[in-house]
Parts: structure tokens; sequence; C-alpha cells
């Protein structure tokens, strides 16, 4: 929980203010080395926070920005966890990937797909890919070939933790109906409304058609088709990281309801990761060019059910 700072004011004596003075100093001048070195920043998001935390050091992963996207550095052999927190005061859901993979259902992702509730202001780290209620296959980082989506067929988006976040619908009741008043009809008007009805064979204040009202209805159906249709062709290096099905963990989750307030995300969090040789011979630790694979957070537009089913054997 979140307390307001005292307002109370209290007299500086010299000494005390010439401290507090060296003190703000010190922190100006580590706010500017802050800035200026990439690997301060250690989150990303702002409906939530997105962490990558490395489980065997409980290190928070520096975030590298480079060319609009983020990189961390991982170690290939340790296992990480995905840290997610609400910084909301309402009900959110995360669609996640990993590898382009969906990591509750093992399909091929699309945010429309299941996720992680989290309840206002909650924090979670996520440390595999979902196998039941009670458990997950620990996320390690490992060579592109031994990874969970290239053992399934799926090597194209490896490298890439995906986050979509979704707002829950509320609903608020309709205002009950304003009474209208209704005139009493004079003679004249009764016979001139009979008149109408009998040469019509229906009142004339009848509604319209209800193919009329269907046809101003009609819904644009959104189409993710094109997602990803303009993706780099480059060649993958043999040394790039991925994602590997580990050990099973103890991981509990319960199911609860969720309607999302659109179809569409309200924030779409994207981390790419490599090793730290491979993202400095790339150049984003320190910032040079680099011929960007660009793999995808969530490739494909489906809808599935289920936990995340084991690779084939090898």
């Amino acid at each position: 929980m979140r307390h307001a700072p005292s307002c109370e004011a209290r007299a500086l004596n010299g000494r005390e203010a010439g401290r507090r003075a060296f003190l703000t100093a010190t922190a100006a001048l580590a706010a500017a080395v802050a800035w200026a070195w990439p690997s301060a920043a250690q989150a990303l998001g702002s409906r939530v926070d997105v962490q990558v935390i490395d489980r065997e050091t409980a290190d928070t992963l520096a975030l590298y920005p480079y060319r609009g996207q983020h990189f961390v550095a991982g170690r290939p052999g340790s296992r990480y966890a995905i840290r997610i927190t609400n910084r909301t005061n309402e009900r959110v859901m995360a669609v996640m990937a990993v590898d382009g993979v969906n990591i509750v259902t093992g399909q091929t992702a699309d945010w429309g797909q299941s996720g992680y509730v989290l309840a206002p202001w909650q924090s979670y780290d996520i440390t595999g890919w979902r196998k039941s209620d009670q458990e997950v296959a620990a996320f390690e980082f490992t060579s592109l070939p031994d990874s969970y989506a290239a053992r399934t067929g799926r090597p194209d988006d490896v490298g890439v933790i995906g986050v979509a976040v979704f707002n829950e619908r509320v609903y608020r009741p309709a205002p009950p109906p304003m009474p209208q008043p209704v005139p009493a009809p004079s003679l004249g008007d009764r016979s001139d409304s009979r008149r109408s009805e009998s040469a019509n064979g229906a009142p004339s204040n009848a509604p319209p058609s209800a193919a009329k009202s269907a046809q101003a209805a009609q819904p644009a159906a959104e189409s993710m088709a094109s997602a990803g249709a303009a993706r780099d062709a480059a060649p993958e290096p043999a040394e790039r990281l991925g994602t590997g099905h580990g050990a099973r963990e103890s991981s509990y989750v319960n199911s609860t309801s969720f309607v999302r307030s659109s179809s569409r995300p309200m924030e779409l969090v994207s981390i790419r990761y490599d090793r730290y040789e491979s993202l400095v011979r790339a150049g984003v630790i320190p910032q040079y060019g680099w011929a960007d694979p660009n793999p995808r957070p969530f490739p494909k537009s489906s809808r599935s059910a289920g936990y995340v089913p084991d690779p084939p054997s090898r």
C-alpha cells in the first residue's frame, strides 16, 4: 500500500542543510549516470511492469534499449522467471508468450488466448510453461535447437517475450427510462388514425423492417492475417538463445472468469533476449548497427483451451 509522504516541515541548521545539499547533488549525479547507462532500466510497461529475473542469481536482468526495442542478456543453462506487476487499481489480464508460444496453452501465440489475471497492485513471478493447475515446466535459457518452440516445429520467433494486457469490462446497470407524457387525442386525431390504418393495412408509426436494422448493425470483422507480413528475412545465427522446457516445478493457480473490455490489448510489451556476447557483437551492447531478425511475440491468430503439451521426444 502506498502512503502519502508527510507534509510536516522542519527547520534545518547550517550543517544539516549542507549535508542535504550534498546528498541532493549526489542523487542528481547518480540519476544522470543512470540515464546515460542503458542497463539502469529493469522494468518495461505502463499498466503493468514486466521484468526478467535470473533465478540462479536472483538478479533482475538489465534492459538494453536499441532501435525502439528492449533486450536482456541471458545465460545459457540458467532458469528465469517473468515477473509481472499490475500497476492499476483494477484487475487486468496478461496474455503471455515466449518464443511465439502461449505459455499457458502451448499453442502458437495470439493475444485472444488464455492468460493470467492479476488483482489490483498484485505482483507474480511466472516461472515456466503451464502444465496443470499445480505444475509448470521451468523456463531455462538454452540453445535455439533445444528450445521448446524449435522442438515443436516453430523456431521462427525464438528470442522474444510478449505480454498483451487487457482491461476488464465493468457492467453498470442502465438507468430506467424516463416516463413520457401521453397527451389525450381529440376525436379528429382518433378518426385520422383509424383511416390511416385502414388505408395502409398497418399503423403509420410502424417500426422499420428487421432487415434494415440488421443491415445497419453489421460489424466490421477484425483481421490478423497480415500480422508480421513484413518480417525481416535475415538468417538466424546458430548461437542464439531460446527457452527450453525444463524440469517440472510446483506452481499453483486457480481459474476465474474475466470479460475483456476490448478485443485488442490496452498495452503490448515485448522484450527480446539473447546471449550477452551476441548482443555485444550485434551492437546492442554498446549500440551499433545490426540486422534485426525481428521475431514476433504473437505470430498466429487462434483461440484454444488446455495447457502446454510436452515437446516431442528426441
